[in-house]
């Protein structure tokens, strides 16, 4: 190629440079376009409508923070008694879900007492120590209760009562009024129950109590139809051995509601049948 030749190409290469930088000055560069792209795609892009999202950061997605602002001033002074179902209702599902857990946990509960004795050669039982514990074993009350009249027998051997425990304990009223609330509504599971609510002064529904030593078909099976107690009980079903020595409340009260557990399908199924016979 002769210079001339190679002069020509030159301008003509120069000519369109400067066309192409016209036509630049106009519109972006393939980078910058790239760039303002990605720009308006996040200024576009929308919020997390996941509803996993927590509290405000929920609302802040949907769009309605402002509103529900605008909406709890104004009913800042109209509470009602719906207040506590609206709360639930602003719970996750698993928090929904424990608080049912809970409550089912807390439906049956297993009662033990120790007692001590009083009157002529302590032949007389007195309160002296009541332990609640829920479905899954949860200590839900476990207090020693003061002597209302002079003890004669503290049955240690057994009940694993010392002066000292009830020295320090707390009125037998106060007990009694915290038992009798607690168990309000509940099904109640133990093990010889009468002598249990008879010292504490107290009833309970025939229809919520599921007593160990009463369920005949269990009592047919351990003892030939005889009243079973809870020490062979919980061997015979749990293949547990209790009562060694001296008597724990709560560990008579967890077995209770242990032996319940392991049969209480078939338990509730024979109570269903005999209600429906009457």
């Amino acid at each position: 190629m002769s210079s001339a030749q190679r002069q020509k190409q030159f301008d003509m290469n120069r000519s369109c440079q400067i066309s192409n930088k016209t036509v630049n000055s106009n519109s972006n560069s393939p980078g910058q376009r790239k760039l303002q792209t990605s720009m308006e795609r996040l200024q576009m892009q929308q919020p997390n409508l996941n509803r996993r999202a927590a509290g405000s950061n929920w609302q802040i997605a949907t769009g309605s923070e402002n509103q529900n602002q605008s909406q709890s001033q104004s009913a800042a002074t109209d509470a009602t008694d719906g207040a506590n179902v609206d709360e639930n209702a602003a719970l996750t599902k698993s928090a929904r879900n424990r608080l049912k857990r809970k409550a089912q946990r807390n439906r049956y509960l297993a009662m033990d007492c120790e007692m001590v004795g009083v009157g002529p050669n302590g032949q007389d039982a007195m309160l002296a120590r009541v332990s609640i514990v829920n479905k899954v074993g949860e200590v839900m009350l476990d207090k020693h209760v003061k002597p209302r009249q002079p003890v004669t027998d503290y049955r240690t051997s057994v009940s694993g009562i010392r002066p000292h425990d009830i020295e320090n304990g707390e009125d037998f009223k106060i007990v009694q009024e915290e038992v009798v609330k607690l168990l309000q509504g509940k099904i109640l599971v133990g093990h010889a129950l009468r002598n249990d609510l008879a010292v504490l002064g107290i009833k309970h529904p025939m229809a919520h109590i599921r007593d160990t030593s009463r369920y005949k078909p269990l009592c047919k099976v351990v003892s030939n139809g005889h009243t079973p107690s809870l020490k062979r009980l919980t061997m015979a079903v749990l293949g547990q051995e209790i009562q060694t020595g001296e008597h724990n409340s709560v560990e008579d009260a967890r077995a209770a509601m242990s032996i319940y557990n392991r049969i209480a399908a078939d338990w509730e199924k024979y109570i269903e049948k005999r209600q429906k016979q009457k």
